[in-house]
């Protein structure tokens, strides 16, 4: 009687397991649809400017890190000939230059601790307004990200899950 409690207990698991991976791949496929259909922005250089916090007291450490990670998860999407640093003098002779814009509006720092201990707390989140703008100042695209470590991982890892959608949300809109 108990093994099959437990095994009915295990093909139910299975059965939500496979639910939630169908459903989650209808939907992302429902977004690269939605992506395709919108018209691709033409650039060949993005230049990255320094991450901003204007409404928040951001650590310096992952305001670094959050820029670093933008530099090596742009680079590695090859959306772009050249990813040019903020301040990078050659990025003005570039001709269809885009600039990206990154202004941190909310940051929680969790516990890695409590991490390694339960999967319910802890979490690291660290939400983010994305702006890319053309050579004159005008926006072409505008949209806000989220960064998180949920589960294992040190808090600076939410940095790196930021930069792979802002990665992400290069190889979705620009040509």
């Amino acid at each position: 009687m108990k093994r099959s409690a437990h095994f009915v207990g295990l093909l139910l698991g299975i059965a939500t397991l496979v639910i939630a991976t169908v459903s989650v791949g209808a939907g992302s496929a429902f977004a690269q649809e939605k992506a395709a259909a919108q018209p691709k922005i033409h650039a060949s250089a993005v230049q990255v400017a320094m991450v901003q916090s204007d409404e928040i007291k951001l650590p310096i450490q992952f305001q670094l890190a959050l820029y670093e990670y933008l530099i090596q998860e742009i680079t590695k999407t090859g959306k772009f000939q050249h990813v040019y640093r903020d301040g990078d003098k050659d990025a003005a002779s570039a001709s269809d230059l885009v600039t990206l814009h990154s202004n941190v509006f909310g940051f929680k720092q969790g516990s890695e601790g409590k991490r390694q201990v339960t999967t319910v707390s802890g979490e690291t989140q660290i939400k983010v307004h994305v702006t890319f703008t053309d050579k004159a100042g005008k926006t072409v695209l505008s949209q806000d990200t989220t960064g998180k470590v949920r589960f294992l991982g040190g808090n600076l890892r939410a940095t790196f899950d930021y930069a792979k959608k802002v990665a992400q949300i290069c190889v979705n809109n620009f040509s």
